[in-house]
C-alpha cells in the first residue's frame, strides 16, 4: 500500500492536541477536515492507551459545521437517525446510509462525464472554461464526496450506463430509500 492510500495518522496527546505524524506537527479539527476533503483517510488514536478516536472526532467536525449555520443535515434527518439507534434500524442503518452515499457520488460521478459529451454546447468557444467552473461548483456543493474509501471501490468508481436518464434513476432511488428510512423511523 502506497503512503498516499494509507490513513494519515493522527495522535492525541494527553494534553488533548493532535499530533500529524507525518509532517510532525500539531492540527487542528479544520486541519484534518482539510485533508479528509482533498480525499485522505485519517487515523486518530489516543497515543496513551492505543484507542481509535476517529469516529469521536469526525462527529465532532459535523458538530462544529452544523453549530457554524453549515446546516446540511435536515432536523428530520437528525431525528430519524437518533431514532434508529433505539429500535431494529440499528444493525441496518451504517448499510443504508453507505449505499446512499455510494449512489450520490456515482450519481455526482454520472452528471459529470455527461456534461462534456451531451452537450450540444460542447463546441461553443469558452464552454471548457464554463464547464470547468461548473464541476467545480459541483465538487464545492457536494462537499468532496468523491473522496474517501468508498470512492475506491470498483463499483462506485463505474458508471453503469451512458444515458441522461440514469441519473433521474438514482433519483428515484435515492427517493425510494429515503421514504423506506422515514417509515422505519416511525
Amino acid at each position: 500500500m502506497d503512503e498516499s492510500q494509507k490513513p494519515l495518522l493522527i495522535k492525541r496527546y494527553a494534553s488533548r492536541r493532535l499530533y500529524n505524524t507525518e509532517t510532525s506537527d500539531y492540527v487542528t479539527l479544520d486541519d484534518i477536515a482539510a485533508f479528509i476533503r482533498e480525499g485522505r483517510e485519517v487515523q486518530i488514536v489516543d497515543l496513551k492507551s492505543g484507542d481509535d478516536l476517529t469516529r469521536q472526532y469526525l462527529l465532532q467536525i459535523i458538530a462544529d459545521h452544523e453549530s457554524r449555520g453549515e446546516n446540511m443535515l435536515p432536523v428530520s434527518v437528525l431525528n430519524d437517525i437518533v431514532r434508529s439507534y433505539t429500535n431494529q434500524a440499528t444493525q441496518m442503518m451504517p448499510e443504508f446510509l453507505q449505499a446512499s452515499f455510494d449512489m450520490l457520488r456515482e450519481g455526482q460521478e454520472k452528471m459529470m462525464k455527461n456534461m462534456g459529451t451531451i452537450s450540444p454546447m460542447a463546441k461553443v468557444p469558452g464552454f471548457e472554461a464554463l464547464q470547468a467552473q461548473q464541476e467545480a461548483f459541483l465538487k464545492a456543493m457536494t462537499g468532496g464526496f468523491g473522496g474517501g474509501a468508498a470512492a475506491t471501490k470498483p463499483e462506485a468508481a463505474a458508471p453503469k450506463g451512458d444515458s441522461p436518464d440514469d441519473l433521474d434513476d438514482i433519483k428515484a432511488e435515492l427517493a425510494a430509500l429515503q421514504a423506506k428510512l422515514s417509515k422505519m423511523g416511525k
